[in-house]
């Protein structure tokens, strides 16, 4: 850890101590260096409190350097580089119809949809009529004949809410009819490998191993204050079976086994990435500048794009006012990330990753214990404020 950086080494330190982390990772590059590379805990969350087995034996081998984990709705900022690499070399055009890529989608009122709608939450088609098993889901071919069909639930591009399932199948056959190659080969061929980075959207096998697993956990009583209420209206819409915001979470259905490996496998651009802390923060780090013994991924034109804002204001599926670029969720009240000028993605349960190009800052945090928040979860906060501290 570079000289300077102490009070992140802390304040992950504290996680542990204070809020309920079982095991985790946190890496931060400045200006293409490597910062900070911190991991402890557990490699599977069934572990106790104080890292004993379970009654079962699961829970004892300890987090190493190497451990990777599924980081949920991170994923979605690591998938988001694809159409914006190939918009960089020409080959995808944002303000195009999907439908001129992608004839089928322009089914039910969707035939004015713009590729930067799709990116930006503003397609219209957060859940669908019938939600997908987790079969379905990961066979490549349902999730995008059933979002062709499905009629939009708003006139795409005059309103925003976030597609946490649907986005899967939306970028995945986006990028594979404008090049005949999967999201996650994209990733793993031009991203991945040339930078040296320990994430997948469809995991090898080679590299199950190395995955921890992750539990539903609830924070200490000890975390006192940091423990918030939900608004009344927000509680309301994830309590009611009918709502937009659980329809949306349930377009998989029933919700998957995230430990199962073929779950892993699956190439869900959306919300099944697995990889590490240091591979999360050298990517962003690499999207804004030239990473240590690297590349970078964008130009300064794509970069500056990634952090333009596409949509904002009230979110018809989290019910919080929200931001987002192409693809990227950017700062603001449901997503603190370090300044303005961030854009990045949370995981569902606490995962975060994001880029700040004021700072030149690169942020990679993913945990085996999944909390119940969706955004702004008070783990990777508490190292943002120390991160800030740092700076």
């Amino acid at each position: 850890m570079a000289e300077g950086f102490e009070p992140v080494r802390d304040a992950f330190v504290r996680n542990f101590e204070v809020l309920g982390d079982r095991g985790a990772a946190v890496a931060v590059y400045r200006d293409g260096r490597k910062v900070v590379d911190l991991w402890g805990g557990t490699k599977d969350a069934d572990a106790d409190a104080d890292g004993t087995a379970d009654a079962d034996g699961t829970g004892s081998e300890p987090w190493t350097e190497d451990t990777a984990q599924i980081v949920r709705s991170a994923t979605k900022g690591v998938a988001a580089a694809v159409p914006l690499l190939l918009h960089q070399r020409g080959l995808l055009d944002l303000d195009a119809p999907v439908a001129s890529y992608w004839p089928e989608f322009k089914a039910g009122g969707k035939d004015r949809t713009l590729v930067r709608h799709l990116l930006s939450h503003q397609a219209g088609v957060p859940a669908l009529d019938r939600g997908l098993t987790v079969a379905e889901a990961a066979d490549g071919v349902s999730g995008a004949r059933a979002v062709a069909a499905q009629q939009a639930f708003w006139e795409p591009g005059t309103g925003h809410g976030y597609h946490a399932q649907t986005f899967s199948w939306l970028v995945s056959e986006l990028v594979l009819r404008a090049t005949g190659r999967t999201v996650g080969s994209v990733l793993a061929e031009e991203i991945a490998e040339p930078l040296g980075l320990d994430f997948w959207i469809g995991l090898p096998a080679a590299e199950a191993h190395r995955v921890g697993r992750v539990a539903p956990v609830d924070p200490p009583e000890s975390a006192g204050l940091l423990k918030t209420r939900p608004r009344r209206n927000v509680s309301e819409a994830y309590a009611d079976p009918d709502s937009l915001t659980r329809r949306a979470f349930a377009a998989i259905d029933p919700q998957p086994d995230e430990n199962d490996p073929a779950y892993q496998a699956a190439e869900l651009p959306g919300s099944a990435g697995i990889g590490t802390a240091r591979a999360l923060a050298r990517f962003y780090a690499a999207t804004i500048g030239v990473v240590e013994d690297g590349a970078r991924i964008f130009t300064p034109a794509t970069t500056a794009l990634a952090a333009r804002e596409l949509s904002s204001g009230p979110d018809r599926v989290l019910v919080v006012n929200t931001r987002f670029g192409p693809g990227y969720m950017l700062h603001g009240p449901a997503s603190p990330l370090l300044s303005p000028a961030s854009f990045g993605h949370p995981g569902r349960g606490g995962s975060l990753a994001f880029a700040d190009p004021e700072s030149g800052i690169g942020f990679g945090y993913v945990t085996n214990a999944h909390a119940k928040s969706v955004t702004a979860d008070p783990r990777p906060q508490s190292l943002l404020r120390a991160l800030r501290s740092a700076l």
